[in-house]
């Protein structure tokens, strides 16, 4: 059985714990336990980090692409080896699923592996001249990076917020959720056994407002990389743009699935309530409003109905679970006060809307429908295990619906109609797009939103170009 590590910050190469800081404790989802207490950054901890950031740069800046892919690929190696360990801990930590876990320890691993091969296609070009003349175009690394990651992927986050910098020759500070640090942690201790230089990569936890802005204030932050929601990504956008550094924002998101009556509606179901349930529906891109075309419609939801009740909840840990408790104490809360709401305004609820048990953060699996666009689960990312299943006559107004929010991060859309699908892919407007299939993502695709979504990417090429800025030299 994996025991859960010892906490601390790593600053300039050191392990560093309590001593007398102010600490955070860490617990256990499923029982409500402390598993231990986080050391959290003094502002002196942070200088310190910031003077490492900038030497770490000047080293890393000029590591040629060998070097760079050989530490990627290498901390690939450990992650595959370490799986179930660093599995476990995130589990442990933010009480998401062993089956789910692995699987984000594995999308670590092809993510560092794409980046690997990446390094060695930062290609610049050279320019139409007159003989005589010559311009150039490059790419160079933009600099020390402050990467802010959020709890619901206590593994994949941090390893989003890693892989590109380390990639383009920055040097990053990354603060992980406090929730999750042992994970965070993990990953970035593959990295360091692949070779890393530890001034290149370095973690810091503390009161999320005051290390973020302690950390923009300073001129050694070149840019800003922030997972979470659109409230605290417009106040760090403020808080950047002071300095005019670079950002890239993965912010909320409220999934709209499009539901057509060409579809086999059992096919659907069987993939559509699986994943809206996935991680205690604590996933930005998770599908939320079910937007159902009326010739289906009530078979659509009877049947969505049935499989939420099925689901079966518990301890992460346990074996045939397939949903387990939500991250932390505030979760629980907000859905009974998001679902009551919409309850007296109006909404039916089916099934789920309440806590499971007396210990943990345990909600059941909730559906709701014929909710008014009045409620305010209508309009917020609810951010948990409730499904919002509604009604609609026709292609326009099931349009209308998924374009009305101003978030555009991810959409999901089924039918078999040829000549549909290429209208939803023209008129939605969303970063992300998953039609007739539950994936949304992938190491050489682009990640990110529209409107209030964000701006910039992560994955793919374009998570790498996030990290570089371009420089043209013209030569006489």
């Amino acid at each position: 059985m994996t025991q859960y590590p010892a906490l601390h910050m790593m600053i300039d190469g050191e392990r560093v714990t309590g001593g007398g800081r102010n600490t955070f404790p860490v617990v256990n989802p499923a029982t409500g336990m402390k598993l231990g207490d986080l050391p959290l950054a003094t502002q002196a901890d942070l200088d310190r980090a910031l003077d490492t950031a900038a030497r770490g740069f000047a080293r890393w800046r000029h590591s040629p692409p060998q070097e760079r892919a050989a530490v990627l690929e290498g901390a690939a190696r450990l992650m595959e080896e370490r799986r179930e360990d660093l599995a476990r801990i995130a589990t442990m930590e933010q009480g998401k699923t062993l089956p789910e876990a692995r699987i984000e320890v594995m999308m670590n691993v092809g993510l560092f592996r794409f980046y690997a091969g990446e390094v060695f296609r930062l290609y610049g070009r050279a320019l139409v001249r007159p003989s005589g003349l010559r311009a150039t175009v490059s790419h160079e690394p933009v600099g020390p990076v402050a990467a802010f990651a959020p709890w619901n992927f206590p593994l994949g986050n941090p390893g989003r917020k890693l892989g590109a910098p380390i990639a383009a020759g920055c040097s990053v500070i990354l603060k992980a959720a406090e929730e999750t640090p042992a994970s965070a942690l993990g990953v970035l201790q593959c990295l360091y056994d692949a070779g890393l230089p530890q001034e290149v990569a370095q973690a810091v936890f503390g009161e999320p407002a005051e290390v973020s802005s302690y950390l923009l204030r300073s001129p050694v932050i070149r840019k800003l990389s922030f997972t979470g929601s659109t409230q605290v990504g417009k106040l760090l956008i403020k808080l950047a743009a002071e300095d005019l550094k670079r950002t890239t924002m993965e912010l909320g998101g409220h999934g709209p699935v499009l539901v057509f009556d060409d579809v086999d509606v059992d096919q659907v179901l069987d993939a559509v309530v699986p994943h809206k349930f996935r991680n205690a529906g604590q996933v930005c891109v998770a599908p939320t409003r079910f937007i159902v075309e009326e010739g289906i419609y009530d078979r659509f939801l009877e049947g969505f109905v049935r499989r939420a009740q099925a689901i079966r909840v518990g301890n992460g840990v346990e074996d045939g679970v397939q949903m387990g408790p939500m991250a932390n104490a505030r979760r629980p809360e907000a859905m009974e006060r998001l679902i009551g709401d919409a309850v007296r305004a109006g909404a039916t609820l089916h099934t789920g809307g309440a806590r499971i048990g007396n210990q943990g953060f345990f909600f059941a699996p909730t559906v709701l429908s014929d909710t008014p666009l009045s409620a305010e689960i209508m309009n917020e990312e609810p951010f948990g295990p409730v499904a919002l299943i509604n009604r609609y006559a026709g292609e326009e107004a099931m349009i209308a619906e998924a374009n009305r929010l101003p978030y555009g991060l991810a959409a999901y859309c089924w039918t078999s109609n040829a000549k549909r699908q290429k209208t939803i892919q023209n008129r939605l407007e969303t970063g992300m797009l998953a039609l007739n299939t539950t994936t949304i993502g992938g190491a050489d695709a682009p990640f990110g939103g529209v409107k209030w979504s964000g701006h910039g990417h992560e994955d793919g090429p374009e998570g790498l170009a996030a990290c570089l800025v371009t420089k043209t030299v013209h030569e006489g």
